[in-house]
């Protein structure tokens, strides 16, 4: 056991150094504006905006989420101002708080869309992009793009070159084998992977029989997924030699600490900031009370420190 004071939180990932190893996930935080009444932002290693797009998207019909056990269900669709606009209005706010890394989350509906998005992005102030490949793909009939080796290689080369940023790909879990996916993204240019995103899922209402998101399915968030996203996590770390960061249900320093084990540099709160508008705190402290507690002197260190059975 060491002094709590006496652990370096700090961990270094793509030329930045985070205060600490915790992200604010895409989707979840908005735009760290509507988070900052609750939370002193300058307490997060970084925050990683809602999705963006080329040009402003309304989102899905509600209703469009959903309670589930140990966690939620949603449909939003991307409903943001566009890139434009977050650059404008939103990312200077962002830079105004001290130490904090920005991240853009980047969607689209094709190629070009990302493409473009990446290219204006990447002449504004983020620290990185962060690519979403779980978007549908029109052009091979709404799967997606991360779906498959071929269509992760096709996207992520062709973004590459007009990204002057460190590009993160995020990647799907809804796959046979995670592995071949984040090799394909790292071959194609991807300085790291994060991952999971969420699960397909579905909620039916018995009593009216209909679904109960209005886009019948959804994304499975929370706790229910950490399981998964731990084990693709470490299927990924040991896939690639590009940094790793892990999502899936973290809503404590233990969660994020069993990522960091598996492989991840860092970890990112998503679902958990609906129930706690300070999760993000209360992990990054959780983080350093384990680090206290068991005599690691710097958070980093966890990172791929997990011993498997043989």
């Amino acid at each position: 056991m060491i002094d709590r004071g006496d652990v370096d939180m700090r961990v270094r990932l793509l030329g930045m150094e985070l205060k600490n190893p915790v992200i604010a996930a895409s989707g979840t935080f908005g735009f760290g504006r509507e988070y900052a009444e609750y939370i002193n932002l300058s307490e997060l290693g970084g925050i990683s905006v809602k999705g963006l797009t080329l040009e402003p998207r309304a989102g899905n019909a509600p209703p469009r989420i959903a309670e589930a056990p140990s966690g939620a269900i949603n449909s939003v669709g991307l409903q943001n101002p566009g890139v434009r606009a977050f650059i404008r209005d939103e990312l200077p706010f962002l830079r105004a708080v001290k130490g904090l890394a920005v991240i853009a989350n980047v969607a689209g509906g094709g190629l070009d869309d990302y493409r473009e998005s990446v290219g204006i992005l990447s002449g504004s102030d983020v620290d990185a992009i962060e690519l979403n490949i779980s978007c549908p793909n029109v052009k091979c009939g709404g799967m997606s793009f991360g779906a498959d080796e071929e269509s992760v290689t096709e996207i992520v080369s062709y973004v590459r070159p007009v990204c002057s940023k460190p590009l993160i790909v995020k990647l799907t879990p809804n796959v046979a084998d995670i592995a071949p996916i984040a090799r394909a993204a790292q071959a194609a240019g991807a300085d790291a992977v994060s991952l999971i995103n969420t699960l397909l899922a579905m909620k039916i209402d018995v009593r009216t029989r209909r679904p109960v998101l209005a886009n019948n399915t959804g994304g499975l968030s929370g706790p229910a997924v950490r399981p998964v996203a731990v084990r693709m996590v470490w299927e990924a770390a040991r896939a690639v030699t590009v940094p790793v960061i892990g999502m899936g249900g973290v809503s404590s320093g233990e969660d994020a600490v069993e990522f960091m084990l598996a492989g991840a540099s860092a970890v990112m709160v998503g679902t958990a900031n609906f129930i706690e508008p300070d999760a993000c705190a209360g992990v990054a402290a959780g983080i350093r009370d384990y680090c206290a507690a068991y005599g690691v002197r710097s958070a980093g260190e966890l990172t791929g420190a997990v011993r498997p059975w043989p």
